[in-house]
């Protein structure tokens, strides 16, 4: 059987990947997708079937659309929703981004919802809210924090995860069991991937733009500046920007020499051996984080980025070099996705358990990074 999908605050897909591509979890189908991108609803559209909507999640609720009916709805809303996490929308009374989320969860009829941001959302008053809300709507609630290294993705990133049932599904099992571990011995699982395993093939990049016979190649470089190839090359295996300000003093912006402390990551290099760091939207800016090739004087390239995000070689992204980062940078790993469409399919292919039934829809913090409702 396969489960109609709605993605919203879809970025270019990599949730939706994670769902409908067999290749990872597979047994759904993108009927909607929401983003106010239209770069990354490009992307979507070139690897998925179903609507897209461009621009802002409130404005087309306005209009009161027909919502298509979905047995789950994911997506992230940006952090930028939750008052907590911005001390500047102090005072202003426009809702926070999960409330339109919430209110397609409930035109849609949805059975089963999944919600993932930022690690700070998981102890906010805001999740609370959620929280509350969602059980006024008939949903149970779990919670929390989860790293993508630990379900297959060569990336440590770690996100909240909140998912909702209602009582006509099975209890998802959550957070789902760990595929992989830090230790190869360790639980008994493979080791975490790293970052040799999905870019130690890659040769050197070609050229220094998208590729103009096809929207795969991603594997190009950049026009370095002297200066910039020196200070890449001061910085050694695993090294960061110290390392820099000692080798290279005179290379070293001044700022961060003022710096003596923090951002240990800065103009850093990747470990061959270990999973990526974050992937953000500038990966392609030394400054920006530890961003360097683990062996080469180089930025990690587009292509690089988007596998250790574990996109495939045949995802077609498009729009222009900033914007394909963008959506590579605020993805989430379908590895990490893949690995909650496993939880949510079976949930949905079972029958309620009586334990599920009874369970208690009382809200409490665990003492072990989870939240139940």
């Amino acid at each position: 059987m396969t489960y109609k999908l709605i993605d919203l605050f879809s970025g270019a897909g990599g949730m939706s990947l994670g769902f409908v591509d067999p290749r990872f979890c597979g047994g759904f189908e993108c009927v909607l997708a929401v983003d106010n991108d239209e770069a990354a609803l490009e992307t979507h559209s070139a690897n998925f079937r179903g609507k897209v909507v461009s621009g802002n999640i409130e404005d087309w609720l306005k209009k009161k659309p027909r919502v298509p009916q979905a047995d789950v709805v994911i997506g992230g809303p940006p952090c930028q929703g939750f008052s907590l996490l911005n001390k500047k929308r102090d005072g202003d009374d426009r809702r926070a981004l999960w409330e339109p989320y919430l209110d397609v969860v409930e035109l849609s009829d949805a059975k089963i919802f999944v919600m993932e941001n930022v690690t700070e959302l998981f102890r906010s008053e805001e999740l609370a809210r959620i929280l509350r809300r969602a059980k006024r709507m008939g949903f149970k609630t779990r919670a929390g924090i989860l790293n993508a290294a630990d379900y297959g993705a060569p990336q440590t990133r770690k996100r909240t995860i909140v998912i909702g049932w209602r009582e006509s599904v099975t209890e998802p099992s959550f957070p789902p069991p760990q595929t992989h571990a830090a230790a190869a011995m360790e639980l008994d699982l493979p080791r975490w991937r790293t970052v040799r395993d999905v870019i130690g093939d890659l040769g050197k990049p070609v050229g220094t733009e998208i590729g103009a016979l096809s929207p795969l190649n991603l594997h190009f470089g950049r026009n370095p500046t002297p200066k910039s190839l020196a200070r890449y090359k001061a910085v050694p295996v695993g090294g960061n920007r110290f390392d820099l300000q000692r080798k290279a003093r005179h290379l070293t912006p001044a700022c961060w020499i003022r710096k003596t402390s923090g951002g240990t990551d800065l103009f850093g290099r990747l470990w061959w051996d270990r999973p990526s760091v974050t992937i953000r939207t500038e990966f392609f800016k030394p400054e920006k984080g530890r961003y360097l090739h683990p062996s080469e004087h180089r930025p990690i390239t587009h292509r690089e980025a988007a596998r250790l995000m574990g996109f495939p070689d045949d995802f077609e992204f498009r729009g222009t070099k900033t914007e394909i980062a963008k959506q590579i940078g605020n993805a989430v790993p379908p590895d990490l996705a893949a690995a909650i469409a496993a939880v949510a399919r079976r949930a949905l292919s079972q029958q309620p358990s009586r334990r599920s039934a009874e369970a208690s829809s009382e809200s409490e913090i665990g003492r072990d990074s989870a939240i139940s409702a």
